[in-house]
Parts: C-alpha cells; sequence; structure tokens
C-alpha cells in the first residue's frame, strides 16, 4: 500500500510539467497576427477562405511558439523573451498548414482536419 502511495504522490508531482505543454493562454502561446489572410490560401478549401474573407482583419490566434517563430520569421527565443512582459505577438509573414489549423479552430470554429 506504501508503495502505491508513493507511486501516486510521484506522478501528481511529474504531472504539472504535462500543464506547461503549449496550453491555455500565456503557456507558451504567442498571438499571431494575420495582416494579409491571402498567405493561408495554399492551406485552406474553398469554403474556408471564403469564411475568412468575410473576417476583418488583423486576424488574431494564439499558436505555439515554434509555429509562430516560423511563420513570423523570428527566433523562438526572441518571442520567449517578450514572455516576461507579456503575451508575446508577432505579425504572420508566411502561411503554414499549423497556421491555418490554429485559424480554423479558433476563427472559424471548426474542428481541426476538416
Amino acid at each position: 500500500m506504501r508503495r502505491l502511495m508513493i507511486a501516486a504522490a510521484a506522478a501528481a508531482l511529474a504531472t504539472p510539467g504535462l500543464a506547461q505543454v503549449n496550453t491555455g493562454s500565456g503557456n507558451g502561446l504567442v498571438a499571431v497576427n494575420v495582416q494579409d489572410v491571402s498567405i493561408l490560401n495554399n492551406f485552406l478549401n474553398h469554403d474556408q477562405i471564403s469564411a475568412l474573407n468575410n473576417l476583418s482583419v488583423p486576424v488574431t490566434v494564439n499558436v505555439p511558439v515554434g509555429v509562430a517563430a516560423n511563420v513570423c520569421g523570428v527566433n523562438a527565443n526572441v518571442l520567449a523573451k517578450q514572455r516576461k512582459t507579456g503575451m508575446p505577438t508577432c505579425t504572420a509573414k508566411s502561411g503554414s498548414k499549423a497556421l491555418a489549423q490554429n485559424v480554423i479552430s479558433q476563427k472559424l470554429n471548426q474542428k481541426r482536419g476538416h
């Protein structure tokens, strides 16, 4: 019984590490502004593009640091340093499948993969 309690305690101590993996506002996420929605044309279907064109720009979505660094052309370390003063932000210079999926789920209210 004692071993079971120790194992449960060890698992509980390990759990906070899982909660830090890019979930929730401010936990490793970057607010990416999409000024030109046409950068997502190659990653969305016709209906999604039409729906996106009906939104006012900039479209802002929260994405993991790695995605933001890729589409904004910014070093991930620079974005991580911005967290000290608040939620990091950047402007997308290119599109990606990951950015498009976040736009779909956050702005078009559709499930990922559709």
